[in-house]
């Protein structure tokens, strides 16, 4: 499409989105023709912005009012107009540190720290997802917090952490918490979380006198809260609520909750995500493009995150409303995805 469009109409696009970008009002013939400094005549300009109103990209949502881009005008302006901003040393700093700060409170509680920053950069909902890992287990470790509450850790090969609060019977000691996660390592180590499960589950039914029932039991359910989270697929969203800043009318509202509905349903978001994926780089959907959020009027950037063998191990993304900032939102996704992958290795 951005081929067939002309100097003149090419650029009175990009000034009709820049302008929408930053009001989200309509923007009128006058308007563009001071931006341009009179260069061309505000008759020519109308001319040129009906010619884009014929070809889809532009409407004007009252006779006589200015013009909008449709979401085609918005999907053209992101794949042949779009400037993209260069991220300044400080500002990859800032992602770089408000990562490692994450890093350190295991993969949950990172990619969960994760998306409330990408919710915090415009008003957006930030999502991570990460799919079923096949990291095989390193370690395992419980610690007593309270009479009938431990906390599981484990470690993967690849260097992520994972917690869980499991509850215990009540008389179990550190001791005995030491003893079942000795009795675990011995038998796990280099073992998927899923395969771990299915073969101390099998190895308990066939045989309980290994161990005392105490300990078994702290097995069972350490075993319990570990595997079921950490062999499925991760979603976080935060942010939602950052949607209805720009909400001024009731059909507004509507197309809002049409987008919670579809962001609650989990298993579709899952799909989207894990189709995404195998994607190559930062991708877009804009509005009705996209048939999750159709007639939501709203737009998701997403950019999968690779481990150092270079394989998609999950992505990143920001929903939002169709006049996201495209040029400011790009580069900072597609540099914290670059981070993470880093950190996850």
């Amino acid at each position: 499409m951005i081929q067939e469009l002309n100097d003149r109409t090419r650029q009175i696009l990009k000034l009709v989105v820049d302008a929408y970008v930053e009001t989200g009002e309509p923007v009128g013939s006058m308007a563009i023709s001071q931006k341009l400094g009179m260069k061309l005549s505000p008759a020519t300009i109308r001319s040129a912005m009906a010619e884009l109103e014929e070809r889809g990209l532009l409407y004007s949502p009252h006779t006589s009012a200015g013009r909008l881009p449709t979401d085609s005008g918005l999907t053209v302006f992101v794949e042949g107009l779009l400037e993209l901003d260069n991220l300044s040393a400080p500002e990859r700093l800032k992602i770089e540190q408000r990562m490692e700060a994450a890093r350190g409170h295991g993969l949950t509680d990172m990619l969960e720290q994760t998306s409330s920053f990408l919710s915090g950069l415009a008003s957006c909902a930030g999502l991570v997802f990460a799919p079923k890992s096949e990291a095989p287990v390193k370690q395992v470790e419980f610690v007593l917090l309270a009479p009938g509450r431990a906390l599981a850790v484990l470690v993967t090969a690849n260097g992520a952490v994972e917690n869980r609060i499991l509850d215990v019977p009540s008389t179990v000691t550190a001791t005995e918490l030491t003893r079942a996660a000795n009795y675990l390592n011995s038998r796990i180590a280099e073992k998927t979380l899923k395969e771990a499960a299915d073969f101390i589950t099998a190895e308990l039914a066939r045989d309980r006198t290994q161990v005392d029932a105490l300990t078994a039991k702290v097995v069972e359910s350490g075993i319990a809260s570990l595997a079921p989270e950490g062999a499925g697929s991760h979603l976080f969203i935060r942010g939602q609520a950052n949607l209805l800043d720009d909400v001024t009318a009731i059909e507004d509202l509507e197309r809002i909750r049409t987008l919670f509905d579809a962001l609650e349903a989990k298993e579709t978001m899952l799909k989207l995500l894990q189709a995404t994926t195998s994607a190559d780089g930062v991708k877009i959907f804009i509005g009705a493009e996209n048939k999750l959020f159709n007639h939501s009027g709203c737009s998701l950037i997403i950019s999968p995150y690779r481990n150092q063998e270079a394989r998609v191990v999950g992505a990143i993304g920001v929903i939002g409303p169709t006049r996201l900032n495209y040029g400011r939102l790009i580069p900072v996704l597609n540099y914290t995805s670059q981070v993470i992958g880093k950190i996850l290795g």
